[in-house]
């Protein structure tokens, strides 16, 4: 071997020896919190009991209804894609329906998709009721959404609404 190739195989084998000394630090890891799951369950928490209020409901077209279960079936199934697709399909029918709006809302929370999970809640209380189970279920929504994204004080103001969406009871003598 003549020395320039040798010169240079010996700075290349250097070069290698260096490179597998060297250590990577890994990124550091957020800490955990709470799944999409107990986001969802942490939502469904704070609408409280609904049997225990007025809770009125529209009457629904039949066509919305079949694409709620069909959501319903889905989410069941762990099928997020086909659950959101079938109530975007439900939303085209009735744009402004809040319960659609709520329940397109909670599986973009499942999704991880806090920006729009907190778009649909917020639009779903502003074209619903401002009392009950629903409007409770708008604001842990939104509260999660937040949480989810590091908003600790935004999710304290959504948090401290849920409990303006209920009513006292009238006392029955």
């Amino acid at each position: 071997m003549n020395p320039p190739v040798r010169c240079l195989s010996a700075v290349l084998a250097a070069c290698l020896l260096l490179a597998a000394c060297g250590t990577t630090t890994p990124p550091p890891v957020a800490a955990p919190g709470p799944s999409p799951q107990e986001r969802l369950a942490a939502v469904h928490a704070a609408a409280g009991a609904e049997d225990t209020e007025l809770n009125v409901q529209p009457l629904r077209d039949t066509q919305v209804e079949d694409l709620r279960e069909k959501s319903s079936q889905a989410l069941a199934a762990g099928r997020l894609d086909e659950a959101a697709d079938a109530l975007n399909q439900a939303l085209l029918i009735v744009p402004d329906d809040p319960a659609v709006l709520q329940e397109r809302a909670e599986v973009a929370l499942l999704q991880g998709q806090y920006d729009r999970a907190e778009t649909l809640a917020r639009k779903a209380f502003d074209v619903g009721s401002r009392v009950g189970p629903l409007c409770r279920r708008h604001w842990a929504t939104i509260e999660q959404s937040r949480l989810a994204r590091g908003q600790a004080e935004n999710a304290a103001s959504a948090k401290a609404q849920i409990g303006t969406c209920t009513v006292p009871g009238v006392e029955r003598m």
